[in-house]
This record gives structure tokens, C-alpha cells and sequence, in this order.
């Protein structure tokens, strides 16, 4: 049964499931499978419990002609999703980058629902099998969706964009994270560019472009087919950008931000500056709300419910949040952490000017031959700042040379924080997700 025929017959049982948990009558199972699991081996089990047909990719498991076999059924998972995808002519913003992706896709998600109605990946589903999950998702209602793509190798982003088929897409930046899986910080670049490569075969392939970012500015050259919306900080910039500043940042962001200028004054408009009060910590996320900004302007969303919908967005899952406790103000970045976002972390809680600074730092994973040197020279930074009371969490940053506190696990600073009792803190909490570090705030 090729690709056309199995989406006729999605299209009479229209829900996919891939969880012989959770199977609603007259859905199809699809048997994906992990390092610990087999799905072929539930398929039985999901027809039992109400799914109308399995599609499964072993042979010996198919028991009758609800059984459905096909070579491989993550890549027929995938073929569906986009056949059923190409139904939907509507803009699809594909969104990837080292740091901030899953924020950006929040800020474009929040100014975008001002004027459409938006389907946007849900948490952090931007893998292989997250992504079709989100196609899936995409109704007649929808008028515009944001995707979400995360990548830990070469080629995930291709892969991903062939699936997706964005119409435009945004690269939030590239950084040193996942290089045992990449190899090097070139085939990150290289990796996340994958984008801008699928989005240069459409005609009008556009990209929201960080143009503060020389990595990807080198990634575009004058002779490029892609359309170009660019968003900088820079002041040098503010003839062809929107362009934004950091206004205050104690702790919540508080930024500006205007048109191109040569834009207003083709169009005859004043350069106003419009202000906007954020929930965000930190002076790094201005990359992440100008590029809100940027898709909401070229989407045609008004300037006020641009700021208002950045005014009201709310941080949650551990992304730079601040979270008051009865004993402490805690900076919580737990979700994930690599070199850049790291530092760019820290340089954020040391210009604040707040008292009692505390860091409880954890490992930075995946980094492959790189991990010693790039956890060296978090500590030696961290020695010429006015944060003195650091806790380091894990294998690797206990290896560094330096005479911060180290602990094994997340387990003994639970134990040290319930016998010390840390009261009066700004507390910065900043690690890898498989640290855990996100148990902590409950104690603090």
C-alpha cells in the first residue's frame, strides 16, 4: 500500500496513535520503536483495544488484514504527516537553533494568535516522531502553524524540513551544544543551515534572519534566491533591521524596539520606539522577542498587540523563569544547557544588581572531546565575577580546577540545601535537563 492509499485510509479513521496505552476507537497504530521498546510487538494489543488498523514494519507480527506491513514505519510515519501536511495551504514558520528555540516559538506562537489562529508545537515534540505529531494536529481551522525542529546530528534538519515543508523559517542562533553527535561546531552550523538549504527550493523560501549572528550571516550571500527579514541589536544595523535595544533587565527584561528605518520613512511613519515590559529573565532572551517581533510585523499583526502579546507571555517548563519562593528568588533555566547559553546565563546574573548571588550549576551534556575545556572555562569565568557562592553539579564539572563546592547528584544538594537551609538568595539554577536540577526550586 503506497503513501496516497494509507492517508485515504487516514482519512477515514482520522487519528494516529503511536501508544497501545492510549488507543481511541476506529484510530490506526503506527509501531515506532525506542532503545527499549518494540512497537510491533503492541500491535496486537492496540487492535484489541479499539485501534481499527496497525501498521507495522516486521512481518511476523501481522496476524490478519488489520495488519498493515510496511518497510519502515517511522519513515511511513513521516510520509503521512506531510501528505497530510500539503492538504493545508498556509504559511508554516519553521523554527531551529542552538539556544532560545523553544522560547521563540512561544513569543511568535503568542504574537501570531493575536490576529490568526495558530497551531505551534506543543513542549519540546521537535524530533523525528514529535513533528508528525504536531502535522497531525493541523485543521481547516488553522491559518498559520509554527514548527518547531531540534536536531542532535547531521541531516536531522533535512529531515525534518522534508517532512514539515516550512514556507519560511527562522534560525535562532548556533552554538556549541550536541557536538559528540555533530562532530564539531561546523556541522552544527552546517546542521541548522539544513533549514535555510530546503527553504532556498521554494520560490519565495523566507527567512527571519538574527542578523547579529556572523555565523549565519555567513550562511547568506548577495546572490542568495532566499527573501530576508532581519532582526538586530545592533545600532549600525537599524537602517535594514528591526532593530531593539535592552532597556533594563532587574530582573525582568524590559526592551524597545522599532521598524527599519528605511522602511518608515518610505512609508512616511515617525521612528517610534515601542517599549515593552517582559516576564522574561534575562538580557539574552531580546534575540528571541526581536524575532517575535520581526514575524508578527511581516504577518501583519498591529504594533500594539505585538507588545501586548510579549507584555503577557508567561515563561514556564524551566526557561527563564523567576520564581519567588518564602526564603529566596530563584533564576530557573534548568531545561537544558550547553557553552553558549551557559555563559550567556551567568553574564546575565552577574550584571544584576541584586543581593546574596548563588549559582547551583550543572553539567553541560553531550559536549563529546570538548566537555573538559568548555566546563574550564565556565569556572574560570566564574572566578572573575561577583558570584561567590557556586555549587557544581556532576561528573564532568567536578573534574574542573577550582574550589567551588562540587556534589555527585541532584540527590546530595537536595540533602545539602535541606541541612543549610539557603535563605535571603538570588539563587541562578542552570543545567543540563538530565541533571535535574528542575527538583530543587520545592526546597529553595
Amino acid at each position: 500500500m503506497d503513501i496516497k492509499e494509507l492517508y485515504k485510509l487516514y482519512l477515514e479513521h482520522p487519528c494516529i496513535t503511536t501508544d497501545s496505552r492510549d488507543c481511541p476507537a476506529g484510530s490506526i497504530f503506527i509501531a515506532l520503536k525506542g532503545e527499549s521498546f518494540n512497537g510491533n510487538q503492541f500491535a496486537a494489543s492496540a487492535l484489541e483495544k479499539g485501534c481499527a488498523y496497525a501498521i507495522i514494519d516486521e512481518p511476523e507480527y501481522a496476524k490478519n488484514d488489520r495488519f498493515i506491513v510496511v518497510k519502515d514505519c517511522l519513515q511511513t510515519f513521516k510520509d503521512l504527516a506531510r501528505e497530510h501536511r500539503r492538504r493545508f495551504d498556509i504559511p508554516v514558520i519553521g523554527i531551529t537553533g542552538t539556544n532560545g528555540k523553544t522560547t521563540t516559538k512561544e513569543l511568535i506562537a503568542a504574537v501570531l494568535a493575536q490576529k490568526y489562529n495558530v497551531l505551534y508545537t506543543q513542549g519540546n515534540f521537535n524530533n523525528d516522531v514529535g513533528v508528525p505529531k504536531t502535522l497531525f494536529r493541523l485543521t481547516e481551522a488553522h491559518e498559520i502553524a509554527v514548527v518547531e525542529m531540534g536536531a542532535s546530528h547531521p541531516g536531522d534538519i533535512k529531515t525534518l524540513a522534508e517532512t514539515a515543508e516550512p514556507t519560511c523559517g527562522l534560525i535562532t542562533n548556533v552554538g556549541k551544544a550536541h557536538l559528540q553527535g555533530f562532530g564539531s561546531f561546523e556541522g552544527v552550523i552546517k546542521t541548522k543551515c539544513e533549514l535555510y538549504d530546503f527553504l532556498r527550493t521554494r520560490e519565495d523560501g523566507l527567512v527571519f534572519l538574527n542578523a547579529d549572528n556572523e555565523y549565519l550571516l555567513n550562511e547568506i550571500d548577495d546572490e542568495d534566491t532566499l527573501w530576508i527579514a532581519p532582526y538586530s541589536t545592533d545600532p549600525d544595523k537599524q537602517e535594514s533591521c528591526i532593530s531593539g535595544e535592552v532597556i533594563s533587565c532587574s530582573p525582568f527584561l524590559k526592551f524597545r524596539w522599532r521598524e527599519p528605518l528605511m522602511t518608515l520613512e518610505e512609508e512616511g511613519r515617525s521612528t517610534k520606539w515601542h517599549k515593552v515590559q517582559t516576564k522574561l529573565v534575562g538580557a539574552y532572551n531580546i534575540d528571541n522577542l526581536l524575532a517575535a517581533v520581526a514575524v508578527g510585523i511581516n504577518f501583519g499583526v498591529e504594533r500594539k498587540k505585538i507588545c501586548a502579546a510579549l507584555e503577557e507571555y508567561t515563561p514556564s517548563n524551566n526557561r527563564s523563569q523567576m520564581t519567588v519562593t518564602e526564603k529566596n528568588h530563584l533564576i530557573v533555566d534548568a531545561y537544558n544547557a550547553n557553552p553558549s547559553s551557559m555563559m550567556a546565563a551567568l553574564e546575565n546574573f552577574q550584571m544584576m544588581e541584586v543581593s546574596g548571588k548563588m549559582a547551583i550549576l550543572g553539567d553541560m551534556r553531550e559536549l563529546g572531546t570538548a566537555s573538559a575545556e568548555e566546563h574550564q572555562r565556565i569556572v574560570d569565568y566564574l572566578a572573575a565575577t561577583n558570584i561567590k557562592e557556586v555549587w557544581l553539579v556532576g561528573d564532568e564539572f567536578a573534574q574542573t580546577r577550582c574550589d567551588y563546592r562540587k556534589f555527585k547528584d541532584v540527590e546530595e544538594v537536595k540533602a545539602a540545601i535541606q541541612a543549610q537551609q539557603p535563605e535571603g538568595r538570588h539563587i541562578l539554577i542552570k543545567g543540563s535537563n538530565g541533571i535535574k536540577l528542575f527538583l530543587l526550586p520545592e526546597l529553595l
